[in-house]
């Protein structure tokens, strides 16, 4: 009788145990998401977008981005004007650990595509994370880093760089102004991913050198770019130069992005690996399939 006592009594404890424990694993594997809003959204315009992200306002953890904040990232870059004076765009993060790297959604943002917000993430330190960027009509979506660098800030209780939100403010900008130029988006988002791989590579000293990886990577692409477009690229590879990103820790971070942009984004040095590998496994099997159909 004693013994089962002393058993059942182990037994409760165990049980104890293990309830107390399970909320801990359970808040553990839930991602950590937090929302920014402009702060000129109306309160009818911010109820909607806070519905349209399935976030509850009086649970989730919700900051406002400002204007001020906007042009503090982006007037070095762009003219007052094209900034302008609302802080409109809107975002949520949502850290995710357990799938690792970077997804992006984005809805009424007409320039900025989803493979921009992924490499200029990755830029600023950004990892492990769902992004989505809205905004209540059509904008360009510029501004909409800044509230993706506030939120992870948030998120995470780190502080980034700043040196790393300046150049990935640069980034943003100078991939839309380059994908204004060629017409393509995503195809824009390609180049400066090259870019950014050749930076990390060669580790360029001079601006001539700078200016070289550029042309070469435009002829790479078949494009042609104006004397304004290089230098500006030129002054934006120096800024990603001083951040000190090595290859290995760029290649993993574009590794790992989830969705769409991880087609866009991947190198094409990659896809051509990936695509050998392929082919000689098809050419293995299939020889293997003429061995035993022939036996």
């Amino acid at each position: 009788m004693k013994r089962w006592k002393k058993l059942s009594i182990t037994f409760l404890s165990f049980i104890l145990a293990l309830v107390l424990l399970l909320p801990i694993s359970a808040f553990a594997d839930q991602a950590e998401t937090v929302v920014t809003l402009g702060k000129d959204l109306s309160q009818e315009q911010r109820n909607a977008i806070l519905n349209e992200m399935n976030v509850d306002a009086n649970q989730a953890q919700i900051i406002d981005v400002t204007n001020q904040e906007e042009h503090q990232y982006l007037g070095k870059y762009l003219d007052k004007q094209t900034i302008g004076s609302r802080a409109i765009s809107s975002a949520k993060i949502s850290l995710n650990k357990s799938q690792g790297g970077i997804s992006v959604k984005t809805k009424n943002i007409t320039v900025v595509t989803n493979s921009m917000y992924a490499n200029a993430a990755i830029t600023a330190g950004i990892k492990d994370a769902d992004l989505y960027v809205t905004a209540p009509f059509p904008v360009s979506g510029t501004a909409g880093l800044t509230g993706i660098i506030k939120a992870f800030e948030q998120a995470t209780g780190q502080k980034i760089d700043d040196n790393k939100k300046d150049v990935a403010s640069e980034e943003i900008v100078r991939t839309s102004q380059l994908a204004k130029e060629i017409g393509d988006g995503n195809k824009a988002a390609q180049f400066i991913n090259r870019l950014k791989e050749e930076i990390a590579k060669e580790q360029p000293k001079t601006a001539d050198e700078y200016k070289n990886i550029i042309i070469n990577i435009s002829n790479e692409f078949n494009i042609n770019l104006n004397n304004q477009t290089i230098d500006q690229l030129i002054s934006y590879a120096q800024n990603f130069a001083s951040l000190n990103i090595d290859l290995d820790t760029l290649t993993d971070q574009l590794s790992k992005l989830r969705g769409d942009i991880s087609n866009v984004l991947q190198s094409k040095e990659a896809q051509g690996l990936f695509a050998t590998i392929g082919q000689w496994f098809e050419d293995l099997f299939s020889a293997i399939g003429d061995f035993f159909s022939s036996k």
